[in-house]
């Protein structure tokens, strides 16, 4: 019986096979969190699809964080002429405080982080829907630290409840996060030492002192 890492890796392949034979190119929606993540992932699909970036993350804290590394973002995506259209929703930090309240002090990697995913997801596909996108999927899994598992059954759950096609994706695979280091090095682009949520940071200073 075929395992669940197996299905999601040929749900991929086969959707780039599909978005490779399509002309015009399918118009795909990518939830973006930063520019380090984003630098392989750009790099890997957008030969297969018409990209649009969704910097929608509610959960970046402080707000000046948010607007760093929206900046960063917008700067590679000139530089690497990648020239696909950053949409950036109004920051509204209380939309993450509501999804994750309760489960404030679970640690990087629980239900807290779950949430998070179901959130920034959710967004990202009903946008999808609204504007006629062919697929949705996010960055996120290019980390070492997030579960690509949780994001893709996320994702075809949404799927299913939007009729809007989800990208199942672990693009941390095939050294993906290794290139994205090296682009990073490349383009000399920030790179923070925290998730983006005030628990993370708060997590990131204890693991310092």
């Amino acid at each position: 019986m075929e395992n669940i890492h197996e299905f999601y890796r040929r749900e991929f392949e086969n959707s780039l096979k599909e978005a490779m034979a399509s002309a015009p190119p399918k118009k795909l929606l990518l939830h973006v969190c930063c520019a380090p993540c984003s630098s392989y992932v750009l790099e890997y699909i957008g030969k297969y699809f018409n990209t649009t970036l969704y910097y929608y993350n509610p959960n970046i804290f402080p707000k000046e964080e948010f607007t760093k590394r929206l900046a960063e973002l917008e700067r590679f995506n000139e530089e690497a002429g990648h020239r696909g259209v950053i949409v950036s929703p109004e920051y509204r930090s209380e939309e993450f405080f509501e999804e994750v309240k309760g489960f404030e002090k679970l640690g990087e990697g629980s239900e807290r982080c779950r949430k998070c995913y179901r959130l920034r997801l959710r967004k990202t596909a009903e946008y999808a829907v609204r504007n006629g996108f062919d697929f949705f999927t996010t960055t996120l899994s290019i980390s070492p630290y997030k579960k690509s598992d949780w994001l893709n059954e996320i994702g075809c759950e949404l799927e299913k409840e939007y009729g809007v096609r989800y990208l199942c994706a672990d693009f941390k695979k095939k050294n993906g996060y290794k290139r994205s280091i090296e682009l990073s090095k490349e383009y000399s682009l920030y790179r923070q030492n925290y998730c983006g949520c005030i628990f993370s940071r708060q997590e990131a200073e204890e693991r310092e002192k």
